[in-house]
């Protein structure tokens, strides 16, 4: 186990502690001490309790510059976790030492025109800062061997601390288990989300889901939440088929065992076309088969899996016979407001989060992390940065 730091009061001072930094795309990570300066004006500092590694995550190590948007190296990933609040910065008024909290990739100031709407939730407080792995002032709060490291979207949660802006926490129950919940900071929001809020999924409707990492696992939990009466599950990888079930897929199709593509597969097993696809992938090539294996009139494809690529082949007359396709960001949720609410849906068994987990490590093992998700071994990995 990597040993933290000091108990010392570290109120007002940097603090040294451990993390995973990328010093390059492509590269493992290498466990560094890093220093975690103070908190500055609107910000917190937190100690990391917990972090999930997402895909996303490895998408961006291996794919930085080749159809990801380039970030800058070095750079700390990580960005589903949970922690505790260590200090907080000048006018911060909303936030104390202790408090329980998952910080957020997408913040909710609650005042700008995108936060007031309830239409979106795409509130771009400090985004163009964030995106590029800094904050508001335009520098990161994490160092390493004298040289800056800078934070995946505002974030870096492969860090035992790291500091964040007030408007991209948020404030949980202190009674929620932090290795659980952390896994609500991305993943399983995005896939839940994406069936209730943007695609809306009904009562006795027929769903198709494209993907059986996390996000998709979340999105058939969603869709059998929702009482759909038929919930496909659509991976290449038969292994996972017995995990969909048991978040309430009613059948599972392996695209490779078909001779017909995907599409003409799912339109034969429902005499038209499913009402509802959720792609939680990331390829254009899904996507054109989620719309596609929709039925017309009314049948709605939600994009979930996140890509940065610009290719994506659309029928347009698969359009105008009455498709919808359209995107989601975070499942669709006001991101303060409404991760303290799903914290509470699973308190109170309303949610799966302990059956996405199939492997616990400590930071020092995280590369192993990387590993299990390249295999298809892993739903998700938690990773204890203590």
């Amino acid at each position: 186990m990597i040993k933290g730091c000091s108990t010392m009061s570290t109120a007002g001072q940097v603090i040294r502690c451990k993390a995973a930094v990328a010093w390059e795309p492509g590269k493992p990570l290498s466990i560094e001490d890093v220093e975690v300066a103070p908190p500055k004006e609107h910000e917190i500092r937190i100690k990391i309790v917990a972090t999930g590694v997402c895909h996303t995550d490895l998408e961006y190590l291996n794919e930085a510059g080749k159809g990801m948007k380039f970030r800058p190296f070095p750079l700390v990933l990580g960005h589903e976790a949970a922690g505790i609040v260590e200090s907080v910065g000048p006018q911060v008024t909303n936030f104390s030492p202790g408090d329980s909290v998952i910080p957020l990739f997408l913040p909710q100031c609650k005042k700008c025109e995108r936060c007031q709407s309830p239409k979106t939730n795409h509130c771009r407080k400090n985004w163009s800062y964030t995106q590029m792995g800094v904050l508001a002032d335009g520098t990161s709060r994490i160092s390493c061997k004298g040289q800056q490291v800078y934070q995946f979207l505002g974030v870096s949660s492969f860090s035992q601390y790291t500091v964040v802006p007030d408007t991209s926490l948020a404030k949980i129950r202190s009674d929620a288990p932090l290795d659980k919940v952390c896994l609500l900071g991305c993943g399983v929001s995005t896939g839940y989300g994406a069936v209730v809020n943007a695609a809306k999924v009904e009562k006795g409707c027929s769903c198709a889901v494209f993907g059986l990492g996390a996000v998709g696992l979340a999105a058939i939990m969603g869709c059998q939440i929702a009482e759909a009466s038929k919930i496909i599950a659509v991976d290449v990888n038969p292994d996972k088929f017995e995990i969909a079930r048991s978040f309430g897929a009613t059948e599972c199709v392996d695209p490779t065992a078909h001779a017909k593509p995907i599409q003409e597969v799912l339109v034969d097993m429902t005499d038209g076309g499913v009402d509802y696809a959720l792609e939680c992938v990331g390829s254009t090539t899904v996507m054109s088969a989620a719309l596609e294996s929709t039925t017309d009139a009314w049948g709605t494809c939600v994009i979930v899996g996140w890509s940065e690529t610009e290719a994506m082949n659309v029928v347009v007359e698969k359009i105008l016979m009455g498709r919808t396709l359209k995107g989601t960001y975070f499942g669709g949720w006001k991101s303060v407001d409404d991760v303290p609410k799903l914290v509470d849906d699973y308190m109170n068994k309303k949610l799966k989060l302990d059956e996405f987990i199939t492997h616990n490590l400590p930071l020092a093992n995280i590369n192993m992390a990387f590993e299990y998700m390249k295999t298809g071994k892993s739903i998700r990995t938690v990773i204890s940065l203590w």
